[in-house]
């Protein structure tokens, strides 16, 4: 990584053992990378909270399905995300910037960030014409820091452009002229490490680093994407 780079970054501070100052201090340091003309993005996802709780109950009426779902709460600038220290201090951050998917949000922070994170469609929360898009457009840089492929976002964006990948309804409450209501929205489908982990695993051209006790991966995300498009295709395609 370089100053002026968009890095975005996925992490597990626990990884890393022992750090003084926490998921500050790693932030600091990417900042410290990039310099004041690059980017940092993180994921803030919120979809383990803000979800229907019975997703499979479709007829209303049953009381004890709609008290559930009445206690769902709607997504809001400051709302905790589910992602780790990283994200929540990236969040913490003034001046940051957060896109608006009630369930697959990202915050940024650097002159990039009001871009990156200026639209962000219910369907296919990161695939055309969201902020990965975005990231792949400006050239960004992918950083996983203590964390495997299982945990690179950037690979559901991958996904999502090649033909028949996995799908999945995401349902979540929100506001319409003052009315909350449920919104239904199509995604790729979770991986459950079944696919993303051998994609990473076959890419050739990261830079590999122990930092304290984290094992670190930085990629350049134009050609890992390329990549991956490519090697889902074979994998969803299953055995030959």
């Amino acid at each position: 990584m370089s100053q002026g780079a968009t890095l975005v970054v996925h992490s597990s501070l626990s990884a890393f053992g022992d750090v003084e100052g926490g998921a500050a201090t790693v932030l600091r340091a990417l900042r410290g990378c990039v310099g004041e003309s690059g980017t940092i993005v993180v994921p803030a996802f919120t979809g383990d909270v803000i979800a229907d709780p019975h997703p499979d109950a479709r007829t209303a009426g049953d009381p004890d399905v709609e008290a559930a779902r009445a206690r769902v709460p709607l997504f809001h600038d400051a709302f905790p995300t589910t992602m780790g220290a990283l994200p929540t201090a990236v969040l913490a951050e003034p001046g940051r910037v957060r896109s608006r998917h009630p369930q697959a949000s990202v915050a940024a922070l650097g002159p990039a960030a009001e871009h990156i994170t200026a639209h962000q469609p219910f369907a296919y929360a990161l695939g055309t014409d969201s902020p990965f898009s975005r990231l792949y457009d400006l050239g960004a840089q992918i950083v996983l820091l203590g964390v495997g492929h299982n945990r690179n976002s950037f690979l559901h964006h991958a996904e999502s452009l090649v033909p028949g990948h996995r799908t999945k309804l995401r349902r979540f409450p929100y506001l319409v002229d003052g009315q909350r209501v449920w919104v239904e929205a199509p995604d790729v489908g979770d991986d459950n490490d079944t696919h993303f982990p051998r994609v990473g695993a076959g890419w050739g051209q990261s830079v590999r680093q122990v930092i304290g006790a984290a094992r670190c991966e930085l990629l350049d995300a134009v050609p890992f994407i390329d990549f991956a498009r490519k090697r889902l295709a074979q994998l969803l395609l299953g055995p030959a």
